[in-house]
């Protein structure tokens, strides 16, 4: 009888939901604006007109500790800060949802299917190189979302699951991200602040790149042919035998003139996307509005009329929901802790711990800094405002060279990218794929950790051999 219980214990138990933890880490965080002593660095401008923070600066300032209420107040402060990101999951999901209505994916996709018959697995290595090489050079972040409803598709048609479709976009773009050697938001940023010379030591970062993309890779490949010898070893196997955008093998509709058309309005946002934001900086306001013009032109051109494009619409937003606003509670987090001024003595405080390590300790040192401040501050060119002004300086100091140091912040600030509730963009890709962060959390650890050792293992790689110029 014993046993039974315990057995029943174990089957009762479940990873708390995500806004379960999210909220249990904002309240960890308020119970430390107690603890933890309040201090503010000052902001100054540097040479190329940014803000950023002056390491000279910190000084302890009277204590602001964020009361019960401020809790609750920072999920809609939150909220209001991350509505960009949150509108745009909204207006892409949605679009998405009117292109689908057409049946123009579906047909689309089932070509496809017949067409990688027997050689499925192929198109992984292909389109993830695609999407590394968008997070290598220029970045991409927030632009792999519009892809991401049409591979979960196309990878559940192939055999694999909604994690594969996922994955190829996420993990792609994230092992580019990771190992970039020209993403001008983070290396370029870096640099500047760092002052040594843009987009130098080249030559190791496409070494390093080369090596996050044939990890990550190798995961998404070897979990896909698993998937599909064994469909039930997959996490998302039940909630994708219950998804409505699949396609039926048995009964695949024709590939119509419309449906082309269709596709090929697909294919032109898709071309714009990339054209603006390479030559325009385009960011969310501007991609959702050119995904809602998409979706206005589809629903005219695959028949379904205004009313139906409303219908399509909001049904697609609505599904999107729960997911969309997980962004907003995840910055809350940032809200309690800039609120309650511990986040510069978190910074200030680590900073003064790795200036008493030898230079290989002080260079992981900055790495491992690099890889927690991250689900903090999620944003690459705002976590590089306010920790290379004081990792450049503390560099000299250890006798670890500038370049090592932005090194040990390019691979903090990339890899948890695509696993920290933080990341709001991450958040929004998976509430595109109607995928739950508990599952894809534990889907995609193993692959985190060996990014985690193997990135550590290059930035004292890059200390040896002193990874100049300076």
């Amino acid at each position: 009888m014993s046993d039974v219980k315990l057995d029943n214990k174990k089957k009762k138990f479940k990873v708390p939901h995500v806004y379960v933890i999210l909220l249990t880490i904002i309240l960890i965080c308020g119970v430390l604006t107690y603890i933890v002593p309040a201090g503010e660095y000052n902001m100054v401008e540097n040479e190329e007109g940014r803000e950023v923070l002056d390491p000279e600066s910190f000084e302890n300032v009277e204590k602001t500790p964020v009361t019960p209420f401020g809790l609750l107040k920072s999920v809609p402060k939150g909220m209001v800060e991350t509505a960009l990101i949150i509108f745009f999951i909204f207006i892409v999901g949605g679009s998405f949802a009117v292109v689908e209505a057409t049946g123009a994916t579906e047909a689309g996709l089932g070509k496809v299917t017949i067409m990688m018959a027997g050689k499925e697995k192929l198109i992984i290595p292909i389109i993830m190189f695609v999407f590394s090489l968008g997070g290598a050079v220029f970045g991409m972040a927030e632009e792999t979302l519009p892809f991401i409803p049409i591979m979960v598709t196309l990878a559940i048609a192939l055999g694999f699951d909604s994690l594969t479709g996922v994955g190829m976009v996420l993990v792609g773009a994230g092992a580019g991200f990771a190992g970039a050697f020209m993403n001008p938001f983070t290396i370029g940023v870096a640099q500047g602040i760092a002052g040594i010379p843009l987009f130098s030591g080249m030559g190791y970062r496409i070494f390093a790149y080369i090596v996050m993309y044939l990890l990550a890779t190798s995961f998404i490949f070897w979990y896909a042919g698993r998937v599909k010898k064994n469909p039930k070893k997959s996490l998302m196997y039940e909630a994708d035998q219950k998804r409505e955008d699949t396609l039926d093998l048995d009964n695949l509709m024709d590939f119509t003139v419309r449906h082309k058309i269709v596709l090929l309005v697909v294919a032109v946002t898709i071309g714009l996307l990339v054209f603006g934001v390479v030559n325009y900086g385009w960011y969310i306001e501007q991609i959702s509005a050119l995904f809602l013009g998409m979706a206005i032109v589809v629903a005219i051109v695959g028949g379904l009329g205004f009313n139906g494009f409303a219908e399509s619409l909001i049904e697609g937003m609505s599904n999107l929901a729960g997911g969309a606003l997980v962004v907003g509670f995840a910055r809350a987090i940032l809200v309690v802790l800039t609120e309650g001024q511990i986040l510069d003595t978190i910074l200030h405080s680590t900073a003064s711990l790795v200036s008493g390590l030898p230079s290989y300790l002080a260079a992981l040192g900055m790495y491992i800094f690099q890889c927690f401040l991250n689900f903090i501050v999620p944003s690459g060119s705002g976590q590089a405002a306010v920790s290379i002004p004081i990792l450049a300086p503390l560099s000299d100091l250890v006798g670890v060279t500038r370049q090592t140091a932005v090194l040990a912040y390019q691979f903090g600030d990339g890899i948890s990218n695509i696993f920290t509730p933080t990341s709001g963009y991450f958040m929004a890709g998976l509430a595109l794929a109607k995928v739950p962060w508990d599952k894809w959390a534990k889907w995609i650890l193993p692959l985190i950790l060996v990014e985690y050792i193997v990135a550590g293992v290059l930035v004292v790689i890059a200390n040896l051999i002193n990874f100049g110029p300076f």
